[in-house]
């Protein structure tokens, strides 16, 4: 209701000042006005100020954003290439920072000098091969820079060394929930492929090759701090992308291919939500949540519960409907507590042949009739 009295006040409000605006033509009538559309030196100069003051605006807005969202951004990266990637993407904001502030001055600032003046005429050349020169070899020079140290730090990131002891996990997407699969023992994942899908086996896991025999799948994903972790990713229906923001990581899961990602954590949870900064963000929300509940509270409703952080994996592409609830937590052992949780997972052969299996006998009797019918014993053949 409050949104459609809005709509009717600016509409009423814009017929207002469309019968202002007649009312001010007629009260010209009979004087001398200027109807040839062409700017004069009073245009001019009106918009010369005017460019100056939008040149104000858009430096006043950026120190503003800068204040107050600057803190909003990711901090700590909790992965060891995290830092590169940081490193690549500040460079690349200080540099545009630079170009933007040097080029914006100057552009206002000429359109201010340089504009029409009666009697004034514009010198005008054909070209001119040092500015020519100026401004095409010094952003090719920038941008091979930040090409080849993208490059690089790509390749650092990719790069995944097949005799490292690496932890392999596929990530399997679908709409709108992840899961997990370990590698087990052997660290290599058995075969899938979706049209093994049969009931528990919701990731299409091919239980007649031996090296799923040890796989294991489960619903909250625990890595080791320290330790490489080569994920492979999977869809089973649309286009999903694996984000981990706080590890700097993210990899599209494409339907009918495998894609893959590694990285290694080097904090655990409880170590990230220590650091002064997360310290201090949590006690920010937790204190917006107290404000929140006072408010519900009021109107009927229900205390938030305070907020803990977690790692997360995110789905960064729009998937469906509920492509925002689209999440799993990651916790972040220490590699006795990950040793200590991964023995404690039942492995997905045994899952299946338990889901699978039929009850050894089953005897009724019906004495209320005139004949009792007896079922003979069923035994399960493994």
């Amino acid at each position: 209701m409050t949104s459609l009295l809005v709509i009717i006040v600016l509409v009423l409000l814009a017929v207002a000042l469309w019968q202002l605006t007649k009312i001010f033509d007629l009260t010209q009538v009979g004087s001398i006005s200027d109807n040839s559309q062409v700017a004069n030196d009073n245009d001019n100069n009106v918009q010369g100020y005017l460019m100056f003051g939008f040149l104000a605006f858009l430096y006043i807005l950026t120190i503003y954003g800068l204040f107050a969202w600057g803190g909003l951004v990711l901090h700590t990266p909790a992965s060891e290439h995290g830092a590169l990637v940081d490193s690549l993407m500040n460079i690349s904001w200080v540099l545009l920072f630079i170009v933007q502030a040097i080029t914006q001055v100057l552009i206002h600032y000429f359109s201010f000098k340089y504009r029409g003046k009666k009697g004034q005429k514009a010198l005008y050349f054909a070209d001119n091969n040092k500015l020519e020169a100026l401004w095409s070899i010094i952003p090719a020079v920038v941008l091979a820079g930040l090409i080849l140290y993208g490059l690089y730090a790509w390749t650092n990131i990719m790069f995944i060394d097949d005799e490292e002891d690496t932890v392999v996990i596929e990530l399997y997407a679908q709409q709108f929930k992840w899961s997990a699969r370990y590698a087990g023992e052997d660290n290599v994942l058995g075969k899938a492929n979706v049209r093994y899908i049969e009931g528990i086996n919701t990731l299409g896991v091919d239980m007649s090759d031996p090296n799923a025999q040890d796989d294991i799948v489960v619903s909250e994903l625990h890595i080791p701090k320290g330790r490489k972790v080569h994920f492979k990713m999977r869809s089973q229906d649309v286009l999903h992308s694996a984000y981990m923001p706080h590890f700097r990581a993210q990899m599209n899961c494409v339907p009918g291919m495998v894609t893959e990602f590694a990285f290694e954590p080097i904090y655990t949870t409880s170590e990230y939500r220590e650091l002064p900064y997360m310290v201090e963000k949590v006690a920010h929300i937790n204190d917006l949540r107290a404000k929140k509940s006072i408010e519900l509270v009021a109107k009927g409703g229900t205390v938030l519960d305070p907020y803990t952080f977690d790692y997360l994996l995110l789905c960064n592409k729009i998937c469906g409907a509920s492509h925002y609830n689209m999440q799993m937590k990651i916790i972040v052992d220490t590699p006795e507590d990950y040793k200590k949780w991964i023995k404690e997972q039942a492995l997905l052969a045994v899952q299946v042949k338990e889901a699978n299996a039929t009850p050894t006998s089953a005897i009724s009797t019906d004495t209320s009739s005139k004949d009792s019918v007896v079922v003979a014993p069923v035994v399960a053949v493994k």
